[in-house]
């Protein structure tokens, strides 16, 4: 007899024991016919706090449809978002990075609680598509994860540079909200007026959808496509796109696939598609949160992934999508382009592209045959024109970072910096710090005690770098180091991100207000220039702070997470 798919919810809703169960569901809406049907769980993380997720309780009414003309029941039900670009520079982005696994455990909790046969994950910010992914692979049952996709681009008016808010002009370009924070550090700087802030604050985001560049929800969204857990494709289609429907309700019909099929993601995702999913972002100048998130989901895999692993696919992947904010277009000219089909045929040229399964039945190769590339497009280059010869981020390694520190190099071009440490124990501190003028060309800001465990929550700083990048004179020459994270918005800047972290006895503990420490692009080499001795004996005179929150999630998260370079887990 052929395969329904009800192979999990039988036991919620079939036999004269049930009765009860079912009609309290019949009580919500549900038919008799509904209940004996396969059951597909809809995990949506919309909210009205932001543009991100604020549209996603129409792709979920799409993905139901979707779900109901192919022989389905779908259930929906809601879970907690957090929003990277409101949050950015207050306490509240502490929870950011928190809430992807409280994301994830909620997930696996109503997933297993109401024996779903399949789930589709309706993703469409920062944390929540690793979150979302990481819940698919810890329950492995037949399931998709489903980007909302990204804004439109804002229009806003500048002056005769191209760049400068000018609400008075007649000319426009396209922006993102990396713009906006720029602006805020122009305004710190005291280099535009508040009519010239309010110009961009006004035009940066005209509707819902995530943030426009190849930050971190575009990067994870892409990254879910080459690991084949997300609909090549139909995942990437812009938020307010007239196709947005019509694909939504295509992934609910596929999960319906998944579901007869008994296609699981541990079936899909195996470290062939991990290293998939990094080549692509490497191609792509993705955004450093990457290496943190496909860590964490090779960890719910089973499956080892270390940060060299990150460095040694980079070395040998050219950088070749001019792509915010290493480069000019943003992600809806990379789905007009051709999309990921187009990179991934790009990969499969040079040798790049392991032949993976995917949520469409169809291998990642057999994928990438299927590309359609727009003529002339300028999103995504041959290899014979990369922007970079190799990816947009390196590891480095050395008494400051003995279990790596990220740098994304997609953006500039310096490949040798030793400057003055600049020491911080708080974002907060540091932001001061820039807004005041003490900050000095070549100066290595270090920013610590914002780690996984010590922050709590990594939090990222785009208050710095944003403050920074509005001060040409600093912006081109100074270097930041955290056992935190900067922002995918580090265009222009060196930035690195260290591990193990402070509040741990990491190295950066032992750096000193007026050290030097040395980056080294081509030599993967990041040194704090003391000795191993001096470092030692520094450390040991050191007592962490104690934990800045004694109850509540961000207490168990604290006693319970670990370091970056595992990926800051809570398992």
């Amino acid at each position: 007899m052929a395969n329904t798919g009800k192979t999990h919810s039988n036991a919620l809703t079939e036999g004269p024991s049930r009765a009860a169960a079912r009609a309290m569901l019949r009580g919500v809406g549900f038919s008799k016919e509904d209940l004996h049907k396969p059951i597909i769980g809809i995990a949506n993380t919309w909210t009205e706090i932001g543009p991100c997720n604020f549209h996603l309780r129409d792709v979920a009414e799409a993905v139901k449809q979707g779900i109901r003309e192919a022989g389905g029941t779908p259930m929906e039900f809601n879970t907690v978002t957090i929003s990277d670009g409101i949050t950015m520079g207050t306490e509240g982005m502490k929870a950011s990075l928190i809430s992807r696994e409280v994301i994830a455990d909620s997930i696996e909790l109503v997933a297993r609680g109401n024996s779903f046969d399949g789930l589709v994950c309706i993703a469409g910010c920062d944390k929540n598509m690793p979150a979302a992914i990481m819940a698919l692979a810890r329950l492995n049952i037949p399931g998709l994860m489903l980007y909302g996709g990204s804004i439109a681009p804002g229009h806003m008016h500048v002056g005769a540079d191209n760049k400068t808010p000018d609400p008075t002009s007649t000319k426009t370009i396209d922006i993102t909200i990396q713009q906006v924070f720029e602006a805020i550090g122009s305004h710190a700087a005291g280099r535009i007026t508040d009519a010239q802030l309010e110009e961009a604050e006004a035009t940066a985001c005209p509707g819902p959808g995530a943030c426009g560049g190849q930050f971190t929800a575009n990067t994870m969204a892409m990254a879910g496509e080459f690991l084949g857990i997300s609909p090549i494709q139909l995942t990437g289609v812009p938020a307010m796109s007239a196709e947005k429907h019509e694909a939504s309700r295509a992934a609910g019909r596929l999960v319906m696939d998944l579901a007869r099929s008994g296609l699981t993601p541990r079936k899909i995702m195996t470290r062939e598609s991990l290293d998939n999913a990094i080549a692509a972002v490497c191609a792509s100048g993705g955004s450093t949160n990457a290496v943190l998130h496909l860590i964490a989901i090779a960890s719910e895999l089973d499956i080892p992934l270390t940060v060299e692993d990150f460095d040694n696919i980079s070395e040998k992947t050219p950088f070749i999508c001019d792509l915010q904010p290493g480069g000019k277009l943003v992600a809806k000219d990379y789905q007009d382009a051709g999309g990921s089909r187009v990179l991934a045929a790009r990969l499969l040229e040079r040798g790049q592209l392991n032949n993976t399964s995917t949520v469409s039945g169809k291998t990642l190769h057999e994928e990438a045959a299927l590309a359609v590339e727009t003529p002339n497009q300028q999103v995504i280059h041959p290899w014979s024109n990369p922007l970079k010869p190799t990816g947009g981020l390196v590891i480095l390694k050395g008494n400051l970072a003995p279990e790596g520190c990220v740098v994304k190099v997609a953006g500039h071009e310096r490949i040798h910096h030793t400057g003055t440490a600049r020491v911080f124990d708080s974002e907060d501190a540091c932001f001061h710090a820039v807004e005041a003028g003490l900050i000095n060309p070549d100066d290595v800001l270090v920013i610590r005690y914002e780690g996984p465990r010590g922050g709590p929550g990594m939090r990222e700083m785009l208050a710095v770098t944003a403050a920074i990048k509005g001060i040409p004179e600093l912006s081109k020459t100074v270097a930041l180091l955290t056992d935190g994270r900067f922002s995918g918005a580090t265009h222009g800047l060196m930035a690195g991100h260290v591990a193990p972290e402070a509040q741990l006895g990491g190295p950066i503990a032992a750096v000193h207000e007026g050290d030097t420490i040395t980056f080294d692009i081509p030599n993967r080499k990041l040194t704090l220039n003391v000795s191993d001795e001096e470092i030692a004996a520094r450390l040991k005179t050191i007592k962490p702070p104690p934990p800045r929150y004694k109850r509540g999630v961000f207490a168990k998260y604290t006693n319970s997470v670990s370091g970056a370079s595992q990926g800051a887990v809570t398992n």
